[in-house]
């Protein structure tokens, strides 16, 4: 119930991020969330795509430094206090979140959040115990 991200090391420098996306672009792969974090000599963009070993690999041919990390992808319900539920429930099995981002998609009643945790299986096992909607790779990447 995993979903595979690539992570891109990238110089902090203009045109990097354009580069990564025009090469993504010619391979034919399609972006489907994105995180980016700087610091002021480098970034750290993280992808979920639609193909992830062909992004990795054409990366990698065009001198990108490149990781694969698997993450969780949730399904939390769209209104207030939504968010902090999951949270909660992760806090609470002392499961620690060592960064997020959302997952945009064109409609839907639930929004989709991108989750790297530590103990990841655990995770997956506890929210889908509470009723919680965990989405795999192959449902996450047609969204």
């Amino acid at each position: 119930m995993q979903v595979e991200q690539i992570s891109v090391f990238l110089e902090n420098k203009s045109g990097r991020l354009s580069e990564v996306t025009a090469i993504l672009a010619e391979a034919e792969v399609n972006i489907r969330a994105l995180a980016l974090a700087d610091t002021s000599d480098f970034g750290v963009l993280r992808l979920i795509v639609d193909d992830t070993e062909k992004a990795r690999q054409t990366l990698k041919n065009n001198g990108f430094t490149v990781g694969k990390t698997n993450v969780v992808a949730v399904e939390v319900t769209d209104r207030p206090g939504g968010l902090h539920d999951i949270l909660t429930m992760l806090h609470d099995a002392s499961l620690n979140v060592e960064y997020m981002y959302a997952f945009v998609r064109s409609s839907g009643d639930n929004a989709v959040m991108i989750f790297r945790i530590e103990q990841a299986q655990e995770a997956v096992r506890l929210l889908e115990s509470k009723g919680v909607n965990v989405i795999d790779g192959q449902r996450l990447y047609t969204l």
